[in-house]
């Protein structure tokens, strides 16, 4: 097995919103803000080469949306998926699955594309299948009020249409079994409806990619949670519990969100868990 950092690109959300009820003072300390009050993220992607398996975790926002709701949204930097998967010598119609974490359009929005002559869309990765889970997927195609704006239906109604679509049982073996992917899934429900979060054991060390539920190094206290999270009370009680789990046995978190750090380890202190080291992947792994 090789895995392989994947940098699809940089966007801008407001700090606020993504600590809640932490008071910028203190999270502006982590996570500096610009004069909009938006603070750096990225989209950052794993990708898994196993056998004759590429499985590729989150996709990013992907480029089909209207200039204007990108605009919302301050892209930043020179990252592509493209680029990415190139970089290590690879190209879209290489991956065999796509297993998202859960179906925010920062998450899976570069699972669909635009058709050559951009009359409707089509999966942006023709030879993959498209995994999340059954309890998600209802959620997400009847959205609440609150998460509405974040499911949108053309990232998520062209799976299901081609095909391509494939649902992950909570609590069963199967998924690994009969997708041959290897890893081991962590539900969360705090953010969203079972949020899945991969963990794999790789060159003697447990890398968890922890997508949302500990989004930025920022994050890392326990109640610092963003305000998009729908169940707040609920992450408090998984992300302690998480964070122990990760201190007590020197795993080492992947960031999908923090612009500038990609990896680290936790430690045990008097006022809780709190971060140990920070890494690079290649200060650890070398993927090549």
């Amino acid at each position: 097995m090789t895995i392989y950092p994947i940098e699809t690109g940089n966007f801008k959300l407001d700090g606020g919103a993504m600590f809640g009820v932490v008071p910028k003072s203190i999270w502006s300390k982590t996570n500096p803000a610009d004069s909009n009050n938006m603070i750096d993220l990225a989209a950052r992607c794993l990708l898994i080469e196993d056998g004759d398996k590429l499985i590729l975790v989150d996709t990013g926002l992907g480029n089909k949306q209207s200039e204007k709701f990108f605009s919302y949204y301050y892209r930043w930097g020179n990252h592509s998926l493209d680029n990415a998967l190139s970089a290590f010598g690879f190209h879209r119609d290489d991956i065999t699955d796509v297993f998202m974490t859960h179906l925010h359009f920062d998450h899976c929005g570069g699972s669909i594309q635009w058709n050559t002559d951009k009359t409707g869309y089509e999966p942006a990765f023709k030879n993959a299948r498209f995994w999340t889970n059954k309890n998600h997927w209802e959620w997400a195609t009847n959205p609440n009020a609150r998460e509405k704006a974040s499911f949108l239906k053309e990232n998520l109604i062209p799976m299901q249409e081609s095909g391509q679509l494939h649902f992950v049982e909570r609590g069963s073996a199967s998924f690994m079994e009969r997708s041959e992917l290897g890893f081991g899934i962590l539900f969360a429900d705090g953010h969203t409806e079972k949020q899945m979060l991969p963990y794999i054991n790789y060159k003697g060390k447990t890398i968890v990619f922890v997508a949302d539920l500990v989004p930025t190094v920022g994050h890392i206290p326990v109640p610092y949670v963003m305000g998009y999270d729908t169940r707040p009370l609920l992450t408090l009680d998984e992300k302690a519990k998480f964070l122990n789990t990760v201190a007590e046995n020197d795993f080492l978190l992947f960031f999908e969100h923090d612009a500038h750090n990609q990896l680290c380890t936790l430690k045990q202190t008097e006022k809780g868990v709190r971060l140990n080291e920070l890494f690079s992947f290649n200060e650890i792994f070398d993927p090549q």
